[in-house]
């Protein structure tokens, strides 16, 4: 449109206007091709590093509808990467609220055969499985605990096969995340909608290393520095870790005559290198389960089939939860504990520097995924069979009996504080100081 009085040629020589709604679209058209772009990398990403299909594999995809954007392009290099086939497993939170909402503690815990023949397939042919969460904080709150945590156990227990098969990386497997409006409204609360679920994704391209340079690059070079570290507490034959902070935590928890740290990368029992997490910053093993005493003291909340737990604080005795308490979310908390005898022990042990690139952003996620790689964890529940030297091939009764643990639940919380000490205590009596002030001391 031409500047000048009426419109007409008698505005020629001067500067030509932009119409404001035609700048606006163009912007907007703009930011969605950049969008585009960064999901087709996002995509990418999970495919070659988190799952690194191979040639003729078959992918699995479990994913919310509202996702289905981030599935079509992962199925899209999953095939350009020379899948056989990918196959879907579409959820929704919200058909899911109404179920516990409305169905029958009965009728929540009769999990159809076509459920547990959609996994067995995907072992059958030695597939890969990618999961995408798009996490709703505060979606079932409210609702009964009992019932949710009872479905659980028994889609649990119906896919004990699959659970067993990706816990010994017998089946390589990647976890990812998707945001959404909620998500990010929990985040951003002062923000408005757009500005909030904007910022949730330029956080999430931060997380995983996408917001400058070559992705994959920077990948490789961060995968580096965990192996690294892995290898240094692998070599010192830990016998016990203790743990001490302000907030309360005094713990103390020993190794398995055969652990394994590991971190960034681990290995399919086909040889091949996958990435379990993304993002990802911790070292992490499985402990002893029976040998930790003290008290934990969450640093962070939990959030747990969509109801936010906080505040709590767990106390162990010869390896065992023999009290616990949470200023909210408490029936939860129980109801995690109580799944069975295996949730009362813990299954993994997990070191994060405070300062690392996702604590330094300085938001809370709500979100396991990102929380837990924000602080020093532990989880309770079931533990790594490949964190035990030898342990994929071992039966969980020759594991536990090691003091590897399982159950039907894992379920990480944070524990890690600026001022957090980690001492180690070697096999030989040595000493040796893990983290100092929250961070890594070697």
């Amino acid at each position: 449109r031409r500047a000048g009085t009426g419109g007409n040629e008698s505005g020629r020589g001067k500067r030509r206007g932009i119409d404001p709604a035609f700048s606006h679209c163009l912007r907007s058209i703009t930011e969605e091709l950049q969008m585009d772009k960064k999901l087709k990398e996002y995509a990418a990403l999970l495919i070659e590093l988190g799952v690194n299909l191979q040639h003729g594999e078959t992918l699995a995809i479990a994913c919310p509808v509202e996702c289905c954007d981030l599935a079509e392009e992962a199925a899209r290099a999953a095939y350009e990467r020379g899948a056989e086939r990918v196959v879907m497993f579409w959820s929704s939170g919200k058909l899911s609220k109404l179920s516990y909402q409305y169905q029958s503690e009965k009728t929540l815990t009769e999990v159809p055969d076509y459920l547990v023949a959609s996994r067995d397939f995907i072992l059958g042919k030695k597939g890969a499985y990618l999961c995408i969460i798009s996490d709703e904080p505060g979606l079932y709150e409210g609702l009964d605990a009992k019932k949710i945590a009872a479905a659980s156990r028994a889609t649990g227990k119906a896919l004990i096969r699959f659970r067993e098969s990706t816990s010994k990386n017998e089946t390589r497997w990647c976890l990812a995340a998707y945001p959404n409006l909620a998500w990010a409204k929990k985040m951003f609360p002062s923000l408005p909608e757009k500005e909030a679920l904007e910022k949730q994704w330029e956080y999430l391209h931060k997380t995983m290393r996408m917001d400058e340079g070559d992705p994959i690059a920077r990948w490789r070079a961060h995968q580096e520095k965990l192996v690294a570290r892995s290898r240094i507490l692998n070599e010192k034959k830990i016998k016990s870790l203790h743990y001490v902070n302000a907030l309360g935590t005094d713990f103390t928890v020993g190794m398995t005559d055969r652990y394994l740290f590991t971190g960034a990368v681990e290995t399919g029992a086909d040889g091949i290198a996958f990435t379990a997490n993304m993002p990802t910053e911790e070292v992490f093993s499985s402990p002893d389960r029976r040998t930790a005493n003290g008290k934990l003291v969450a640093a962070m909340p939990l959030v747990r089939n969509g109801v936010v737990i906080e505040h709590f604080s767990m106390t162990f005795r010869d390896g065992r939860i023999v009290d616990f308490s949470a200023e909210k979310g408490y029936d939860t908390l129980k109801e995690i504990i109580s799944t069975d005898e295996g949730s009362h022990y813990l299954g993994e042990i997990a070191l994060v520097g405070y300062h690392s690139p996702i604590r330094a952003l300085n938001t809370l996620f709500y979100s396991t995924l990102f929380d837990e790689n924000a602080s020093c964890h532990f989880a309770i529940g079931r533990g790594f069979p490949a964190c035990y030297r030898g342990g994929e091939k071992m039966t969980k009764e020759a594991l536990l009996e090691r003091g590897v643990n399982d159950s039907l639940e894992h379920v990480d919380f944070m524990v890690g504080t600026p001022d957090l000490s980690i001492t180690a205590t070697t096999e030989g009596g040595e000493e040796f100081a893990v983290f100092r002030d929250g961070d890594w001391a070697f």
